[in-house]
């Protein structure tokens, strides 16, 4: 029997990009976005995977999931991800420590396919051919104008029949001012699309059911984070009260994390990051479990490491273009794709793997050592 290719070696390196203008949602808000990116190396032939996180994620790839992983069969992917779970055990899992492990497991995931010479999404299997997605962006420092051009930019330009936009603004002190700007999404964008909103957990669930008959108003159909989504079981209560959807999971770092959101009955359409749970290998158990209860899921931001997977599921919804990881990635990568009509077509160039290399001239602008 022939040996299998193995891994050897695991590799990092962090990219830090300005945004193209000051950005903040209703809990947050930032200058910059950091991609740390993991190469894994299996003969003459590498991986690519990535996370949007702090450069100390570099430090626990390193120090922590390079040993465990190099030396395994590059085609194990599910033992590799099995063993930097194992030798994480002290380190804590969540967080920083599961968008490692993505990182890690998405760059195996594009090398096995690599080495096999065809595109990830026919290594996974195909479910569908395309994966919809939905324009994301508004943040709450857009002026009007700055946010009309965003969303007609998708709508009109694009074609993508459906935009969000941040609300929440302030930790929810500005509810009218929240109100204005999604009148203005609609009036911008026509009766036509659809329109969501993303309070990134910034309102009480008071505030949350008082200000859903607002948006019911401007025809919204996704209330995304009303609340923290900590808090399973008042999100379960306003799923009950308010027209929309509700959704989250973005911050879902663990398989049993996206259980309990389940089980509470807390959302309408699973949210999951492959980036931050654990990567692909995760994600698609969290979309197996979403199935098995009856819902959809939805990939969240980073639409290059999402696109592949989306395709491989049967119960997508759509995947998120936001605005800041579509910038970035197109910066760092060629190969990025075109969401022209709403929708993008993974593995249609025949390229294999994710499709994606990294421009190093470019990349080497935005480098942190």
């Amino acid at each position: 029997m022939t040996d299998l290719p193995a891994v050897e070696t695991v590799d990092t390196a962090v990219y830090t990009v300005p945004t193209d203008a000051p950005e903040a949602d209703g809990t947050l808000a930032w200058d910059s976005t950091t991609l740390v990116l993991v190469t894994v190396r299996s003969g003459p032939t590498t991986g690519l995977g990535w996370t949007y996180a702090p450069a100390a994620t570099a430090h626990v790839v390193r120090d922590l999931l390079a040993g465990p992983v190099t030396g395994l069969p590059a085609f194990d992917v599910p033992r590799a991800n099995e063993r930097m779970c194992r030798a994480v055990r002290n380190a804590g899992l969540p967080g920083v420590t599961a968008q490692a492990i993505a990182a890690v497991d998405i760059a195996l995931w594009d090398l096995k396919a690599r080495l096999l010479d065809v595109p990830l999404v026919h290594l996974l299997g195909r479910a569908r051919d395309d994966v919809p997605v939905y324009g994301s962006g508004g943040f709450t420092t857009y002026d009007a104008d700055r946010q009309d051009r965003q969303l007609r930019g998708w709508t009109e330009e694009q074609g993508i029949p459906r935009v969000k936009i941040k609300i929440g603004e302030s930790w929810g002190t500005r509810q009218t001012r929240d109100l204005e700007r999604v009148a203005r999404a609609r009036a911008g964008v026509g009766d036509t699309a659809e329109l969501y909103v993303d309070a990134n957990g910034a309102y009480t669930g008071g505030q949350a059911v008082r200000i859903a008959g607002g948006l019911a108003d401007h025809g919204v159909t996704w209330f995304e984070e009303p609340v923290s989504a900590d808090h399973l079981g008042m999100l379960a209560d306003i799923r009950g009260r308010v027209p929309m959807d509700v959704t989250a999971g973005e911050y879902g770092y663990t398989l049993p994390y996206f259980a309990a959101m389940l089980f509470a009955g807390a959302v309408d359409c699973l949210q999951a990051d492959v980036t931050r749970c654990g990567g692909i290998t995760v994600w698609l158990r969290a979309a197996a479990l979403a199935h098995a209860h009856g819902l959809d899921i939805s990939g969240h931001c980073a639409p290059h490491a999402h696109a592949h997977v989306a395709a491989a599921v049967p119960n997508l919804r759509h995947l998120e273009w936001f605005h800041d990881h579509v910038r970035v990635e197109g910066l760092l990568f060629d190969g990025v794709l075109d969401p022209g009509g709403g929708s993008v077509t993974p593995g249609a160039d025949g390229a294999p793997g994710l499709g994606l290399t990294l421009v190093e001239e470019q990349a080497r602008r935005y480098r942190v050592e």
